[in-house]
């Protein structure tokens, strides 16, 4: 069964031989989530800048920038710099490929020949927690607006007594006023330095 399309994640496969990505494509497809090839770093760092990835599946070892660079390149924009990548390796690499690896950022590795079950469940850990953070993201903006709702309620209120008496009661005004600072301070408590967080 398909996910719901609100559940659906981009993964990058980035490698300079077709064959491969054809068999990423083969082993990831039964995970029904939208598949982007790269065919070398520069084509991949393209593609980070113009859509999300959840995760990358980049391969060690490609002609001119390879894995390593191409990682460390993806690591050093604002951008992508939090987008979890799988490296790809062969057989013969040793040791001092984990230590590059881990040292630029890399999220995991896996060896090829590649294991379909290792790999679909180690790029499914990262969809899950790429939805987590994106519906906690959909939280906060949500919690941001209706914040911002009972603040334009409470300017409205101060507005109705402004405009509904001669002399305004100046403490209840002067209350009513430090609610909204408040409130302010809650959704934005950098702008002051001190916001408590609370309404």
């Amino acid at each position: 069964m398909s996910p719901h399309p609100a559940d659906t994640c981009s993964i990058l496969l980035v490698d300079d031989i077709e064959e491969n990505l054809i068999a990423f494509e083969a082993v990831l497809g039964p995970l029904h989530q939208h598949l982007v090839r790269a065919r070398s770093g520069e084509q991949a760092l393209k593609a980070m800048l113009r859509q999300e990835f959840a995760v990358v599946l980049l391969d060690v070892r490609m002609p001119g920038m390879d894995g390593f660079e191409t990682a460390a390149n993806i690591k050093r924009l604002d951008q992508t710099k939090h987008v979890p990548i799988i490296l790809v390796t062969g057989t013969e690499s040793g040791s001092d490929y984990a230590y590059r690896g881990y040292a630029i950022g890399a999220a995991d590795f896996i060896a090829k020949p590649i294991d379909p079950w290792v790999l679909r469940t180690k790029v499914n850990v990262f969809l899950d927690l790429h939805r987590k953070n994106r519906q906690l993201a959909l939280r906060a903006v949500t919690a941001d607006a209706d914040r911002l709702t009972d603040i334009t309620e409470r300017l409205e209120q101060i507005e109705l007594l402004l405009r509904n008496r001669a002399e305004p009661d100046v403490a209840a005004l002067a209350e009513r006023i430090a609610a909204v600072e408040r409130a302010v301070g809650a959704l934005l408590p950098d702008a002051t330095g001190n916001g408590t967080g609370t309404g």
